[in-house]
């Protein structure tokens, strides 16, 4: 797992769950972003974390993406899963360490952008890796096949900057 490439998800992610939540609710722009960039870094690394597994070639140990996180049903629950510690901070921040305390203080918008954001993040990460050279995975005659648009290397400097770059101009659409 390369880090200049989780970058890349970082951000496009965070650009994308930002101009998402702005649009639905947009006076939440600050709240928003920084709700996103933390669901976006904890989606993506899960998705890549457990998704990945080393295999060895002649060529040494390569990373390898399996169907485990690597499909969009899959990857929507993962995205699911990763918000689970944003409510839980969250409850924490509302309503303390008490525990006696079990009536739900977040408000319906909160709930309602954090579970938007787990939605989508996954899918948002399978977005950029079905232009990579091994794609995403989808099921074809009952079993998994690999699905690619496009062939690029994961690591390669003008896709990744691309998706750098719409990831930035999506925040700042967010933003006005």
């Amino acid at each position: 797992m390369n880090l200049v490439r989780l970058r890349t998800h970082y951000i496009f992610s965070t650009g994308l769950l930002t101009l998402l939540d702005s649009v639905l609710f947009h006076e939440y722009f600050y709240y928003a972003l920084i709700l996103s960039g933390i669901v976006s870094v904890i989606g993506n690394s899960l998705i890549d974390r457990i998704g990945h597994k080393e295999i060895a070639t002649g060529y040494g140990y390569i990373p390898v993406r399996t169907p485990l996180t690597h499909t969009i049903p899959r990857s929507v629950v993962w995205g699911i899963v990763s918000v689970v510690p944003v409510f839980i901070l969250l409850l924490i921040y509302y309503n303390g360490f008490s525990y006696h305390e079990y009536y739900f203080s977040l408000s319906n918008k909160v709930v309602l952008l954090i579970l938007l954001n787990g939605v989508v993040v996954g899918p948002s990460h399978l977005f950029l890796d079905v232009f990579t050279e091994r794609g995403i995975y989808v099921k074809k005659y009952g079993r998994w096949k690999r699905f690619a648009l496009a062939h690029f290397r994961y690591d390669n400097p003008l896709a990744n900057g691309l998706a750098i770059i719409a990831g930035a101009v999506m925040i700042y659409l967010a933003y006005l």
